[in-house]
């Protein structure tokens, strides 16, 4: 076992975090995912939890192979991965309608392995990542607003513009994340407050338009437009009824929960396996079972940030944060869906809820952070190595 533990590198916190919310899903996900197994199945679950350790699998596969790669490779990557990302999102939105009653405008089919990717997120990250880049680059230059549009928000716009049609809580999370980072970047805040209006100015004539000419975008805009509108005069039955199921299934959790796979409100609250998973987690694990896995995201923000901290590099801060802030930010927001402190967006809860693409992601993400970690260690290892009289004096 340590002859394998040896290859594992980086900040083992952050590995630790990670396996205990791998573990602690699986017991939610072959609860919950029994309604799934009754519509579209013989009524076995084991399917379904089957299917989500094969997702983990791959995931912690991905984890480790990019936690080995030094992560200024990375800055390539996010470049030569922007326009193959605006290709696939264009591809994606060019599909039909819905693939069984789904939104097939958000995935496409992986060929062979018959398992379906969800763009959006691979293009969350080579965005956030190729911003982070950009940031680097202009460090201690004088850079004017006009020459920053070409290289910086004309790919943040293009991205963000073909993941709103169908996802456009995506595109508000992905939006917000950039613009968090550049301001934490040193971006000058009068050209930001510019973005801000450009983009606010973009969003209302997107939704104006659609409004306009309703067959442009069938069945797209109108959900979230209805989730938002839902939310607040509670009058959409779909969206009040989720919400209603998910209320009930908090309220009857109480304090220990129900039991492991005794949730009642999983058989009636759609995508209980997915976006509201956490309600059934309180409602069989109770409010200890839901502050635990708070404590585990609060207790991830705090190794992200101590990684960023120590970093070695403006681009190694830039990127775990890039990377690390927005698997925080989905976190908090599928949890304040649940509880009705946000309208529904379909964001999953990160390493808990079923689905691969989201899985496979967050362990992208979390390999690029480990490698950071990994690399600053090294550093501090070898320069250790080089001055014994320097920790023996400092122990003193």
């Amino acid at each position: 076992m340590k002859k394998y533990l040896q290859h594992i590198k980086g900040d083992k916190a952050i590995w630790a975090i990670a396996a205990l919310l791998a573990l602690l899903s699986f017991l939610p996900v072959y609860s919950s995912s029994s309604n799934l197994a009754y519509l579209y199945g013989n009524g076995n679950t084991f399917g379904y939890l089957l299917k989500h350790g094969m997702h983990l699998g791959l995931g912690f596969v991905i984890l480790y192979a990019v936690h080995r790669v030094p992560y200024n490779y990375f800055r390539a990557f996010s470049i030569i991965g922007i326009p193959i990302v605006i290709a696939l999102l264009i591809y994606t939105l060019a599909q039909g309608t819905t693939i069984e009653g789904a939104n097939a405008s958000r995935w496409i089919q992986i060929p062979l392995v018959g398992f379906t990717f969800q763009t959006s997120s691979l293009a969350m990250v080579v965005l956030m990542v190729y911003v982070a880049t950009y940031l680097t680059k202009i460090k201690d230059k004088i850079i004017s607003f006009k020459e920053s549009i070409l290289p910086l928000w004309v790919p943040v716009f293009l991205v963000v513009g073909l993941i709103l049609p169908a996802n456009f809580s995506t595109a508000a999370i992905l939006f917000s994340m950039v613009v968090l980072l550049v301001f934490m970047g040193g971006y000058p805040f009068r050209y930001l407050a510019t973005i801000l209006g450009v983009g606010f100015v973009m969003l209302s004539l997107f939704v104006l338009t659609a409004k306009a000419f309703p067959g442009v975008f069938p069945n797209r805009v109108d959900t979230w437009i209805s989730r938002v509108e839902s939310f607040t005069d509670s009058k959409d039955a779909e969206e009040g009824y989720q919400i209603e199921k998910a209320k009930i299934a908090i309220a009857t959790g109480g304090v220990t929960g129900l039991g492991p796979g005794k949730s009642v409100q999983k058989n009636f609250l759609p995508q209980s396996s997915s976006d509201f998973i956490f309600a059934i987690i309180i409602e069989e694990f109770g409010l200890a079972g839901a502050l635990l896995l708070m404590f585990l995201y609060v207790w991830l923000l705090f190794r992200i940030l101590i990684v960023a901290g120590k970093a070695n590099s403006r681009f190694s801060k830039l990127v775990v944060i890039a990377v690390g802030i927005p698997i925080i930010f989905q976190a908090f927001i599928n949890m304040a869906v649940a509880v009705e402190l946000f309208p529904v967006t379909g964001q999953t809860l990160p390493l808990i809820s079923s689905g691969g693409t989201s899985i496979w992601m967050t362990c992208l993400s979390l390999g690029i952070i480990l490698s950071v970690s990994a690399k600053r260690i090294e550093v501090k290892k070898e320069v250790d190595e080089e001055n014994p009289l320097d920790i023996l004096s400092e122990a003193v």
